[in-house]
Order: structure tokens, then C-alpha cells, then sequence
């Protein structure tokens, strides 16, 4: 009788609407098995709590339904957390940190000693295997300093990434990269987490690159929500790039890269809603902005 009574809670719960919505994914989970997606995570996404489990669970399900999930990460704010508490000067130039040898350091420390391995073990323990890397490991990036390097320092520039690490690792695991790399000589740079992305998203050729962010996509108006744009192509983007300033910048700039490198599409979605990754990938209206080639 108890177990007439759990199934009898179990179906009312399962409704109409569960059946929608597993219906309206079917589709795009057809579609995208055993193609690659590359997350660049960030934002409050990686800040809040509940927002960590869902998005690790989210990427999990992604891997658990045939697709190849690869996730970029920075750790800005915690970074800037952790130079406070040591005393050390906090400065930008145009939206990059600047960088001595002490602040790459420090955030190679954070990085890969906390967010990284966070990450890690989030999705170990929501199902899957994951292994943490840096642009060092196997030398999966190759930097050079970045044109203004006298006003931003140890600022690094991908200039190549190296996919055969990346392809062997996917075949069985979660590859999580942190945005730390070294040049040919050794020396440590830090490197912008969305150019990372968008880097590796065109030397993977994904099907798909996602950008998590606190914002609901690229606005019309940068002071209204509701004007966002829903979807746009990488023409236009190209052609705004110039008067955009600010954080969605170096995100539509990822965008361009990924999709002149290979990549076939870009999305810029809110991270701070809830499975705002799977509401993207696997519903017909989307909660971002879709970048078409």
C-alpha cells in the first residue's frame, strides 16, 4: 500500500508541463549528441552556492546525454578577494587586470588551488569524471604578452591551442581549464577567461559555445533589460564591437573569435538564473542571445 501511495504522489507530481518540456528537448538532444560545447563559466554562476550545484549538474547532464561539455573558467572576483586579504594593489587598464609577477602568482593560486579544483569535484560528485587543467598542462595554450603589455604586464594572448590534449581527455572525461598559461620561454601570464573560451571553441570547431554572465544577453540598450537582443550574427556584432565597452565586450569579441575559428554558434545567456544552460540549449525561445556565423 506505501508503495501504491509513492507512486500515486510520483505521477501527480510528474505533470503535463514535465512532458513538454522533456518533449521540446527531445529534439535538440538528438541533434547535439556527440557534439562538443564549450562553457565559459563565470559570473554569479560561480559565486552563489545553489547556482554551483545547478550548473554542475546542468554540464553533467549535458555530458550524460551524449554531448562533449568542455568548460573555460576564470575567477576574477576571487582573485581580486585574495590580493585584498594580502595587501596587494588591485588594478584594471581597459577591463584587463594588471599584472606583475606576484599577481599571476596569485591568481594561478586561485585558480587552480580553489576554483578549478571546486569545479572538479562538483562534477565528480554529480556523476561524471572531470579533470582539471591550466593552458600549461600539456601545453594546451601558447601565449604571447597582448599588444599593450606596458600598460597591463604578465597579460597573455592565446595564440595557439593545442586540441590533441584536449580530444584525448574528452573521450572519457569533463575537461575544466583554467585561463593561466606560460610563453615558450616559461614565464606565467594570466589570460581573459572569455578569450580562452573562444579560442577554444574554434580550434575545437564546437557545435556550440556558451557564455554565462550576469546579464540576461547583449542589450539593445545597455540600461534595459527588455531589449535584449535575441538573436544576431556575427556580421553585426563585428560591426558594433567598436561602441560597445564594458564587460559585454570581451564576450561578444569571444563570440567572433569562435565563430571565425570553426565553431558553428554562440550564445551570451544569464548565469544567474537557475539551468539557464540547459533552458538555452534545449528550448525552442532560448533565455540569451544567439550568435549565428
Amino acid at each position: 500500500m506505501e508503495q501504491d501511495r509513492d507512486r500515486d504522489r510520483g505521477e501527480a507530481a510528474f505533470s503535463d508541463d514535465n512532458v513538454g518540456v522533456l518533449l521540446e528537448a527531445l529534439p535538440y538532444i538528438r541533434e547535439f549528441h556527440g557534439k562538443t560545447v564549450v562553457i565559459k563559466y563565470g559570473g554569479a554562476a560561480m559565486r552563489d552556492e545553489g547556482l554551483r550545484e545547478a550548473f554542475a549538474a546542468d554540464v553533467v547532464l549535458l555530458k550524460y546525454v551524449g554531448m562533449n561539455p568542455v568548460v573555460v573558467h576564470g575567477g576574477g572576483p576571487e582573485i581580486t578577494e585574495y590580493m585584498n586579504r594580502m595587501g596587494m594593489e588591485v588594478r584594471f587598464h581597459h577591463g584587463l587586470r594588471v599584472s606583475d609577477a606576484d599577481t599571476v602568482e596569485v591568481s594561478k593560486m586561485v585558480l587552480l588551488g580553489k576554483v578549478n579544483a571546486d569545479l572538479v569535484s562538483r562534477l565528480n560528485r554529480a556523476g561524471q569524471p572531470a579533470v582539471g587543467l591550466s593552458g600549461e598542462d600539456g601545453s594546451l595554450f601558447e601565449v604571447g604578452p597582448v599588444a599593450n603589455a606596458e600598460q597591463v604586464g604578465f597579460v597573455g594572448e592565446i595564440e595557439r591551442v593545442d586540441v590533441d590534449v584536449l580530444n584525448h581527455i574528452a573521450e572519457d572525461y569533463i575537461p575544466v581549464i583554467a585561463s593561466s598559461a606560460s610563453d615558450r620561454a616559461g614565464n606565467s601570464y594570466n589570460v581573459n577567461a572569455d578569450e580562452a573560451a573562444g579560442k577554444v571553441a574554434a580550434a575545437l570547431g564546437a557545435f556550440k559555445t556558451v557564455f554565462l554572465t550576469d546579464i540576461v544577453g547583449w542589450l539593445d540598450d545597455p540600461d534595459d533589460e527588455s531589449t535584449r537582443i535575441s538573436e544576431t550574427t556575427v556580421a553585426e556584432v563585428e560591426a558594433a564591437l567598436p561602441s560597445i565597452s564594458g564587460g559585454m565586450r570581451p564576450k561578444l569579441g569571444a563570440c567572433v573569435d569562435a565563430i571565425r575559428g570553426g565553431a558553428q554558434n554562440a550564445h551570451i545567456i544569464d548565469g544567474r538564473r537557475p539551468h539557464s544552460l540547459l533552458l538555452e540549449l534545449f528550448t525552442v525561445a532560448g533565455i540569451g542571445t544567439k550568435v549565428n556565423p
